[in-house]
């Protein structure tokens, strides 16, 4: 199928996600978890631009790339031991306004072209994994600014690591399609 490239991706984001879960409830540290999720950063760009060029699928691509730079500026903040993570924190929100507009479309699907074309298809799950991954990134901007817990943070991430890329991820594997 067109898009392999998509749940090998979610499989991989996990590997970023989960460990910082855990990091954030005190288990692990900065530099190896930073190590990890420097490596998911780059597959998830990689990914991106390859999903954009060979599979001409501009629209997951781009969201791809976006997460693959947030999570490259994790694995920065992490590596350099950052104390202010304000930066990191504007990364997110940038990346949290792109995904509320991932929800907008996938909830209506993009205009129909006059050739009768609709270059972005509706999808009520990446709507609802959109809408999670927003969640997720408003509360790591909050976190940076010292205005939301680093528990209730990696507990997020874990349980959305359950809803968002490993359901979607192994679905996609098995049925070569999303769950709704």
């Amino acid at each position: 199928g067109g898009h392999i490239m998509v749940p090998v991706t979610l499989l991989a984001i996990s590997i970023m996600w989960f460990p910082v879960a855990l990091f954030f409830l005190g288990k692990g540290e900065a530099k190896g978890t930073g190590f990890a999720t420097g490596l998911v950063g780059g597959v998830t760009i990689v990914a991106g631009i390859l999903q954009t060029i060979v599979n001409q699928d501009p629209w997951i691509g781009a969201l791809l790339v976006v997460y693959g730079f947030f999570y490259c500026s994790v694995a920065h903040a992490l590596l350099a031991g950052q104390e202010d993570l304000r930066s990191m924190g504007n990364v997110s929100l940038t990346v949290a306004i792109i995904s509320v507009v991932y929800v907008i479309f996938s909830l209506t699907g993009g205009p129909v072209l006059e050739n009768g074309k609709q270059l972005i298809p509706q999808s009520n799950f990446l709507a609802l994994a959109a809408a999670g991954y927003t969640a997720l990134y408003i509360m790591v901007w909050l976190f940076t600014y010292g205005r939301f817990p680093g528990k209730v943070l990696g507990i997020s991430l874990m349980v959305w690591t359950v809803v968002g890329l490993w359901l979607p991820g192994f679905w996609l594997l098995s049925t070569n399609q999303l769950p709704f």
